[in-house]
């Protein structure tokens, strides 16, 4: 069975990104491919000097924001975010990994939404290079994602291909069916 999420599953990515016989193009460029990790990307780019302690300010924030708003990012579709922070070379660059349900372009364009609809700013501001434009130039802030972008070349998932919406459906079934089994007793 194809994306059968009851075996793990492994995929080996080629160095672009994506597969060239089954390229799909997008609004914005290549669509890189689901796996079993479901979607994702990873950013890393330069910050501008001096701007560390924002990026640590901006997590916190986002942390509060999410605690009050439960489902602030629930349109990303998200499984994890990861944030580094790390030194090359006396400057310091920030790695932003995410893993979610819709391709990059969606993924991208839902973000920029949030970030309008809600008056955020974005950490992203704060590397070289992030288009000044990005509020109401998705194009620009995706261009600037897709060059940043490193792709992986290996990719897993121990329950392939599930999304995170299938996920919260299976959990909160075995929460019904542990409170039906609790009052049994």
């Amino acid at each position: 069975m194809e994306n059968d999420w009851t075996k793990p599953a492994a995929v080996a990515i080629p160095k672009e990104g994506f597969f060239k016989d089954q390229e799909q193009q997008g609004r914005y460029g290549p669509i890189f491919p689901k796996t079993p990790a479901c979607y994702g990307f990873s950013i890393i780019a330069k910050i501008i000097p001096g701007h560390e302690e924002n990026f640590y300010e901006y997590g916190r924030n986002l942390a509060e924001g999410v605690a009050g708003t439960p489902d602030l990012l629930a349109s990303l579709k998200l499984h994890y975010l990861r944030w580094n922070l790390f030194q090359i070379k006396g400057d310091t660059y920030f790695q932003y990994m995410g893993i979610f349900d819709t391709d990059f372009d969606k993924y991208t364009e839902d973000a920029v939404a949030i970030f309008a609809a809600t008056g955020r700013s974005t950490v992203f501001e704060n590397l070289e290079g992030f288009p000044k434009d990005w509020r109401t130039n998705a194009g620009a802030f995706i261009k600037f994602m897709r060059d940043h972008q490193c792709p992986s070349f290996m990719e897993y998932g121990e329950y392939p291909y599930v999304s995170a919406d299938e996920i919260k459906k299976a959990l909160k079934l075995k929460a019904a069916f542990s409170n039906m089994l609790d009052q049994m007793q």
